[in-house]
């Protein structure tokens, strides 16, 4: 059982960046495979970008790539999304997300969750 707590939102012009936090409760967050989704109004939950157990591994939707990095750090229980050249279509509800073994795209494949943070990108 892990408990996720997403924090970094916020307004930001386009072109701006922010850094998203997710802080994990629990001595076995190293075990989890982390994903970051994404949820704009009346637009199903997408997949943003997802981070294996040791960090060695990373996977972005294409509409981000070279634009967000996602990374972790075990000791901290944290894993991050570094949001640049922030676009308004970025604007979302961004939840942060835990699994066992690898990352996959599937929002369905993550039994834990945290309660989301709103990203508002202006134009």
């Amino acid at each position: 059982q892990v408990q996720l707590v997403e924090s970094g939102g916020g307004l930001v012009q386009a072109g701006g960046s922010l850094r998203l936090s997710c802080a994990a409760s629990g001595r076995t967050f190293s075990s989890y495979a982390m994903g970051w989704f994404r949820q704009a109004p009346g637009k199903e939950r997408e997949f943003v970008a997802g981070i294996s157990r040791s960090a060695l591994t990373t996977d972005y939707a294409d509409v981000v790539k070279g634009r967000f990095t996602i990374s972790r750090d075990n000791a901290k229980n944290t894993v991050y999304l570094q949001m640049n050249s922030l676009k308004p279509e970025d604007t979302a509800i961004y939840y942060c997300a835990a699994k066992s073994y690898i990352v996959v795209r599937d929002a369905s494949e993550y039994p834990y969750w945290g309660q989301g943070t709103q990203v508002t990108v202006s134009s």
